[in-house]
């Protein structure tokens, strides 16, 4: 074999991503694996190269929050559109929530359900979450042995009546069974208390609806969390943080040196209440988009490391439980479609505090894998991991339109938004799958069951 034959693909930029910093770099792949790092000056000469110039080379986005809803809601989202979203916006791996689907994912069957639904029919890689609902605490470790990376627990309704949520007393049973399967569980952490009802006031208003979900309700939850967290010592994450003022809480855990994570999305660093118009229900989301004030403490927690992730919570739904015409924050259903914009939303509003490409990678790659237990796989650039990668142009500006858009129902908050940073091309375990607008192949993406040891 000659030097040139080691390499099946050399990918080249003036800016590739590595977990040291941003250099000009090749990457050579074989068979699925980065193969090496290179300095461009020692590609083997016969080798087949694509030099993308200073477009930027970033490990795949890897997306563990995503609501896909399949089998049962297909109709809400999919497989197939879902993971064309994520190819699309450079994301590789996507984990999906154990609701909205039916059957939910709270037992080894419904797993092995929602597998034989997606199987042939994804764009990108992807894991599953298995959920922690009364009752089913029996059936945890067989959805670990059969592949979930982790466990949903819901402290408030979850908007659905067969995902009930998890009382305290649920947690002591379920919590210490986590800790011994060495798994995180991951919480909506919001506990309900005093507020005024979504419809108290005028339903249409989006300050009604904010005022019905104050943020001592992720206060306190996020100290319920922190406690239970100390007394059985497993891991746990907080999905989806929407109120700075449970951060100190959480800061607190870190200081005890519990193992205890943080994400928010990009709803809360980029949307505030003061610009939420009345009846524009697409904004409805849980917990609830806060001030221009939380807005900035959020990205102040993100800088100096108090969150530790960023992925989208696309919770979408059919137009029509939207409530349009109504405009009706009370009754409509909420969630934020974002699936394919994640990279994009973030970089635009990250660019313009003076935020480099090192902080995205690890806060939309690194961070996620290492949640799902996947870090030996997915989420940098380094020899002997998957060859996810995305090619993008950090300076390339285009407008959020419905056609534009992959997943199923082009429903979002950002519709008429121009932003920054364009995907360019997508590469998933070493094949490229999405060039300039296009697909390209059949859909490649595989299962990924299991967590890695850790140690």
């Amino acid at each position: 074999m000659t030097e040139a034959e080691r390499f099946d693909l050399v990918l080249k930029s003036r800016r590739v991503v590595l977990p040291d910093g941003v250099r000009e770099a090749a990457i050579a792949i074989r068979g699925e694996k980065i193969a090496a790092v290179l300095d461009p000056a020692k590609v083997p000469a016969g080798a087949t190269v694509v030099d993308v110039g200073d477009a930027v080379i970033m490990p795949g986005v890897v997306d563990t929050h995503a609501h896909i809803n399949e089998p049962g809601r297909t109709e809400w989202e999919g497989f197939e559109t879902a993971t064309r979203a994520c190819a699309a916006g450079g994301i590789t791996t996507v984990v999906d929530m154990p609701l909205n689907s039916i059957p939910v994912t709270t037992t080894r069957d419904a797993l092995l359900e929602k597998l034989r639904a997606a199987q042939g029919r994804t764009f990108v890689d992807h894991g599953f979450w298995g959920g922690v609902v009364p009752g089913n605490e029996r059936e945890l470790e067989p959805l670990v042995s059969a592949g979930a990376l982790g466990f949903k627990a819901f402290l408030v309704h979850s908007g659905i009546d067969d995902f009930p949520m998890a009382t305290e007393a649920d947690l002591h049973r379920a919590m210490p069974i986590l800790a011994e399967l060495d798994v995180p569980l991951l919480v909506h952490a919001e506990l309900e208390g005093p507020a005024p009802a979504a419809d108290a006031g005028d339903p249409r208003r989006y300050a009604t609806y904010l005022a019905s979900r104050p943020p001592v309700w992720e206060i306190d939850a996020v100290r319920r969390m922190v406690g239970l967290c100390r007394q059985y010592g497993g891991p746990v994450h907080v999905v989806h943080l929407s109120a700075a003022g449970a951060l100190g809480e959480a800061l607190g855990a870190r200081a005890e040196g519990l193992p205890f994570s943080i994400e928010t999305c990009p709803h809360y660093l980029l949307l505030a209440a003061e610009e939420v118009p009345d009846g524009r229900t697409e904004f409805k989301c849980a917990p609830p988009i806060r001030e221009n004030e939380n807005r900035e403490r959020l990205w102040e927690a993100l800088k100096g490391g108090a969150i530790d992730l960023v992925v989208s919570d696309h919770s979408p739904c059919t137009p029509a439980l939207k409530l349009p015409a109504e405009g009706d924050f009370a009754r409509a259903w909420g969630g934020i479609a974002s699936l394919q914009l994640g990279l994009s939303l973030i970089w635009t509003e990250a660019s313009k505090r003076g935020i480099g490409l090192p902080d995205l990678a690890r806060w939309m790659c690194e961070a996620p894998a290492r949640l799902a237990g996947i870090g030996h796989r997915k989420g940098r650039i380094a020899p002997g991991l998957d060859a996810d990668l995305v090619v993008w142009d950090p300076g390339s500006s285009f407008l959020v339109e419905p056609a534009r858009l992959h997943h199923r129902h082009p429903v979002t908050p950002y519709l008429g938004r121009t932003l920054r940073g364009e995907v360019k091309a997508t590469y998933l375990r070493g094949q490229k799958i999405y060039d300039a607008g296009a697909f390209c192949g059949d859909p490649a993406g595989q299962p990924l069951l299991g967590r890695a040891p850790r140690g």
